[in-house]
């Protein structure tokens, strides 16, 4: 009899775990795969963050030189796939020895809910009863899936098999232009393929400010071919190349690719692992419903990361796992956040928190904004980064920052003093009067606030 049992080794359910462990509670954890951390440290952000390392290097060669030359650059994908495989194994390692220092026991197979209080492990053709008081559900999220794709093919990838690095096409057709598509595109273009990117809606990374994809999209229009109000309605394999049929405003065309990643979103596990069987309450797409502690529709049932509402963000699912892992050991807490963070890992990165501006019009909420250029930023030019800028959004009465957006080098760097400034509900005088280092491109805040605030002197004060 454990006192909690974590479903899924996630980011969000290893850190339900420990957290819970730390606080006396006897845990176990159920993974299914062979080592913990799941989606997000075995397959997804943690080895898309060390090839992106690497094509930052292998982009440095093609900047501007500014007195260094750089030789074309040697590419030995059997080390890239190294560096990749060892930051994974380096990481899912230290879990392993974490779990085992706090005394958590880990089950690897498949977990079923038998009932409110028991889940069944499946493995090799075992089963395994566990019993328990409480239980957290941390089974994620998978890729959705497109009737039309020829998933048979090695030559369609998606989010998973696209880190493996097999081959590089000539030419790579991303079929969604959301962060996981566009992250990928930059790997693979750094490494040499020909990147078209189709997406669905008017504009890519959905979500994010048009003013700063803009800047995304001017820094790769050489790079990259996007194609936006564009939708793929079929593919048809034959040995010469993957033919897409796409249809957008001027009709119907084809186009020939040697390789189509399929990045068109996640949907939630809510519907697997008997959860629907004992009872807990799910919404049509799958999603576990949850109250502001995680707790689901059984009282001794809680859920966390993919499987529920909102961002499907692996720093969404830690720290709900840390609120559900409180309150099943006694504590008064809440999941309340006033702003999550989200970023794209490209080259220029975007990164944005909080209340958008396209929100704020769709809410009709009244705000202001002021945008900082940073070809105005000591460090941006002496950096050749100047193509970035920092935007705060702010009530327009009260000045209180509301959201922010930033692109450009290191941008979601930027991030952690913004949403700090949301959650403690800074205003534009705040974070004026913080005094930030000179020259750093976290200056640009600062420089942001004053300019709303009326107080800049780095550029013309319109006061």
């Amino acid at each position: 009899m454990y006192d909690l049992v974590v479903l899924g080794s996630g980011p969000g359910g290893y850190a339900a775990a420990f957290r819970a462990a730390d606080l006396g509670l006897k845990v176990a954890m159920i993974e299914r795969h062979s080592t913990l951390g799941g989606v997000c440290l075995n397959v997804g952000c943690i080895p898309s963050k060390a090839l992106l390392h690497v094509a930052g290097k292998i982009r440095t060669a093609d900047e501007p030189d500014h007195g260094v030359n750089f030789t074309k650059p040697n590419i030995n994908l059997d080390a890239i796939r190294h560096h990749r495989q060892s930051t994974v194994d380096t990481l899912t390692s230290n879990l392993a020895l974490m779990a085992k220092g706090r005394n958590v026991s880990v089950f690897h197979g498949e977990g079923r809910f038998d009932s409110t209080t028991s889940i069944i492990v499946k493995k090799d053709g075992t089963e395994q009863r566990i019993e328990f008081k409480n239980a957290i559900i941390a089974v994620g999220s998978r890729a959705i899936k497109l009737p039309f794709v020829p998933y048979d093919d090695p030559r369609i990838l998606d989010a998973t098999s696209a880190l493996q690095l097999e081959r590089i096409p000539k030419h790579l057709l991303v079929l969604g232009g959301g962060i996981i598509g566009l992250e990928m595109a930059t790997v693979y273009q750094s490494l040499g393929a020909t990147i078209t990117v189709a997406e669905l809606g008017d504009q890519i990374m959905t979500g994010a400010d048009k003013d700063l994809v803009r800047v995304f999209e001017q820094a790769n229009k050489e790079r990259m071919t996007f194609l936006t109000n564009t939708q793929v309605t079929n593919i048809e394999a034959t040995a010469e190349a993957l033919n897409v049929h796409l249809q957008d405003k001027e009709g119907e065309r084809s186009l020939a690719v040697d390789a189509v990643l399929v990045a068109v979103g996640r949907s939630p596990n809510g519907l697997k692992a008997g959860i629907p069987e004992i009872g807990v309450a799910l919404d049509e797409r799958g999603f576990v419903l949850t109250d502001e502690q995680c707790r689901t529709s059984v009282p001794n049932i809680f859920a966390i990361g993919d499987v529920t509402h909102g961002p499907m963000l692996a720093h969404k699912a830690s720290h709900q796992g840390h609120i559900a892992a409180e309150v099943i050991a006694g504590h008064k807490v809440d999941f309340q956040p006033l702003a999550i963070p989200s970023i794209a890992y490209t080259f220029p990165e975007v990164a944005w928190v909080g209340l958008t501006e396209t929100a704020a019009k769709q809410q009709g909420t009244p705000i202001k904004t002021a945008v900082f250029p940073w070809s105005a930023s000591g460090r941006a030019i002496a950096s050749g980064v100047t193509q970035g800028k920092t935007k705060l959004i702010y009530d327009d009465a009260t000045q209180r920052v509301l959201g922010a957006g930033v692109v450009g080098s290191h941008a979601g760097e930027l991030l952690g003093e913004l949403t700090l400034a949301i959650e403690f509900g800074a205003t534009l005088e705040d974070l004026a009067l913080t005094i930030h280092a000179h020259p750093s491109l976290h200056e640009t805040v600062g420089l942001a606030a004053e300019l709303g605030a009326g107080t800049i002197t780095d550029l013309p004060n319109k006061g």
